[in-house]
């Protein structure tokens, strides 16, 4: 501040001293005039000296406030030139009207005005489109046009464009050093992943130490000569575990290459009877080192649970599945079966109670399981039910063969009723699905405290995580396979009827496609022993007898059938045409019949309203992996999804997904 305005001493104060000085003069001169008189001389004096000075500090203060108004102008005007940011003022019809300095130079051009924002600036474009003249003048009205921030690229620097369209300007910040450090770091962001020889003990099965040694060291060379090529930190933890330490860019590069060490590893061992595979769990996506390994593990046992032979990337809310074009290896040793088995048969004994329940509208499979782990409690003289909704079209023969046997039928109960009769101490088994939003009744699954999942299909994204027991196995043909080994373990003298068995032999029947798919040793081990107790084969065949009706259906169905992919069969039925799932599946089963015929995929309108879409190959397509990618899911050979909308955008869909399997790895093996 200028020291004249410091000095300053004038105001309202000032003039009340000179009153007081004139009352005291008028008193003086009362008594002396002549004093009074020079008091007067002296006070005029005062007065005039005090009215020159003011009027010199008013002369002074505009003189200061005029200089620097000039000075501002003229430096504002320079600042505006120079800053390092561009401005940009735009017309109504979207051409520049007048720039800064640095504008033109971020654009490499002597002058902007008349150019389009259309041809320099196309990405901002959109934005500018909520500002235009119409719409600027109402939320100019209602105070709610606001400042519109996007991120655009100039010759290879990045700017950070800051629109205000209520004065038509444009800001441009130089932000490339930012962006270069925010991409740099996402680049290098930890992801922790674990490698597995997911079948190393049936691979190496009758071979000496030397061998098996030699087997491990020629898969770890190929495992590291691997990792050098994608710059990933190998640790082996065990014979047959390793641990990876990887950037995101590494990561990038590996889902890139879709895991190609899965089908060089697998062809590496192809001579063997069993060749090996490989399974990977990869996290990604949080800060804590700790919660990645935790997500990695979890990965790694996505991939198990898939069956192995594939690679699981969890990546914050994304998680991705390469590989697994193999079907799931049979284990040859019923160690799991015992271990599952004993620990079933203490959480049975343990519980008030124990309630049974498979996916909604269940199947064969799904039913007859129940009815082998309804017998394994009641061994126990556990009070046991089986959760049903009532009869469908897949199961009405299986419940009236049912039917005649009272005592059996009796402990069927409906979902309202398991609800009323659940307790603390009720133990809920999960067949035939480990999906709890596919389960027949989810509210029994959210109040259950013990929870115990039997299932053959291949774990998905969704899985009952707070199970205390997991007998989930993909290898096998059908739950009724795995009840079955559970059984020959859970009793010493394991007792049940011919009624009984032959409903487990009945899914074992359905699910293998009459022992035509999906079938291993242990298969045809489970079958023989429930035939050696008692099964019926005659009314099996009673009850999978196909309707003469439905055959025509079926029939008419297929009519509509072409091929893509040369070896694909595509089924879309007529819009309006409501088809029951059970009659889409069968029809899809019927297409792998026909000659040339890899896969096949059936679409049609279902009569709740949902579109429905099966899927089925003999093996050298993965169909799991084209019915996840549309919200399904199942097995590799074996899969459905329901969506909405219409036969025409599911098909668009899929033929969309089949398009990019083909381009990125290709739909056969």
């Amino acid at each position: 501040m200028p020291k004249f305005l410091q000095r300053r001493w004038h105001g309202y104060h000032t003039v009340w001293a000179f009153l007081l000085m004139l009352v005291l003069i008028i008193i003086v001169s009362s008594y002396n005039w002549v004093l009074g008189v020079a008091s007067l001389f002296l006070a005029g004096t005062l007065c005039f000296s005090m009215l020159q000075a003011e009027l010199s500090f008013r002369r002074n203060l505009v003189e200061y406030i005029n200089g620097l108004s000039f000075r501002i102008k003229r430096v504002e005007g320079e600042a505006v030139s120079m800053l390092p940011l561009g401005i940009i003022l735009y017309s109504e019809d979207r051409t520049v009207e007048w720039h800064n300095r640095n504008a033109s130079d971020i654009f490499s051009r002597k002058t902007l005005v008349g150019e389009e924002l259309q041809e320099l600036l196309p990405g901002v474009v959109p934005a500018l489109a909520a500002g235009g003249p119409v719409k600027r003048e109402a939320a100019r009205d209602t105070g709610a046009l606001k400042d519109v921030r996007q991120e655009i690229t100039v010759d290879d620097r990045y700017y950070q464009a800051v629109i205000i369209p209520s004065e038509r300007m444009l800001y441009l910040y130089d932000i490339t050093e930012l962006v270069v450090l925010r991409e740099r770091y996402e680049e290098e962001k930890l992801a922790i992943g674990i490698v597995m020889m997911d079948n190393l003990d049936e691979a190496a099965q009758g071979m000496d130490d030397q061998q098996r040694t030699s087997l491990i060291a020629k898969v770890a060379s190929e495992i590291t000569e691997w990792s050098k090529q994608f710059e990933v930190y190998l640790r082996r933890l065990s014979s047959e575990r390793y641990l990876m330490l990887l950037n995101h860019r590494s990561l990038q590069a590996l889902e890139e290459s879709r895991f190609v060490i899965l089908d060089e590893v697998r062809e590496m061992t192809a001579d063997l009877k069993v060749p090996m595979t490989l399974s990977i769990g990869l996290a990604y996506g949080t800060e804590s080192a700790s919660e990645l390994g935790a997500l990695a593990q979890s990965s790694l046992d996505m991939a198990l649970g898939r069956g192995g032979d594939q690679a699981a990337v969890k990546a914050g809310q994304r998680l991705s599945f390469y590989g697994g074009k193999s079907n799931a290896a049979e284990k040859r040793t019923r160690v799991r079966a015992r271990v599952i088995a004993h620990a079933l048969r203490d959480l049975m004994q343990e519980s008030d109670k124990v309630l049974i329940m498979g996916h909604r509208t269940p199947d064969i499979d799904a039913i007859g399981a129940s009815i082998g782990l309804l017998k394994a409690a009641q061994m126990y003289n556990v009070e046991a039910s089986i959760v049903t909704e009532g009869p469908n079209p897949s199961i009405t023969r299986m419940l009236e063969q049912i039917k005649r046997d009272e005592e059996l039928y009796s402990n069927f109960i409906t979902t309202e009723q398991a609800l009323q009769m659940m307790t603390e101490h009720t133990l809920l088994i999960v067949v035939d699905t480990h999906k709890a939003s596919m389960t027949m009744e989810p509210r029994l699954v959210q109040y259950a405290s013990r929870i115990v999942v039997v299932d053959h299909h291949r774990r998905g994204e969704e899985f009952i995580n707070d199970a205390v027991l997991v007998y989930l196995e993909p290898y096998a043909s059908s739950t009724c396979e795995l009840v079955t080994e559970l059984l020959q373990y859970i009793h010493d003298k394991i007792k049940l009827s011919p009624l009984e068995a032959t409903m487990l032999l009945a899914g074992i029947t359905v699910d293998t496609k009459h022992f035509a798919l999906h079938t291993g040793s242990r298969t045809f081990e489970a079958a023989g022993f429930l035939r050696r107790i008692g099964a019926d084969t005659i009314l099996i065949q009673r009850m999978l007898k196909e309707d003469l009706q439905e055959y025509i259906s079926k029939a008419e169905i297929i009519k509509h059938a072409r091929m893509v992919y040369d070896h694909i069969a595509l089924v879309v039925t007529s819009p309006g045409m409501k088809i029951p799932q059970l009659l889409i599946a069968q029809t899809a089963d019927t297409l792998l019949g026909m000659t040339n015929v890899v896969a096949s995929f059936v679409i049609s309108e279902r009569p709740d309203g949902l579109i429905g879409i099966s899927a089925r190959s003999l093996g050298r397509m993965n169909v799991q992996v084209v019915m996840e990618k549309l919200g399904g899911g199942g097995h590799l050979s074996n899969a459905a999804v329901q969506l909405e909308g219409t036969c025409k955008e599911a098909e668009a869909r899929l033929l969309e997904v089949l398009a990019e399997i083909e381009a990125k790895e290709g739909l056969f093996e």
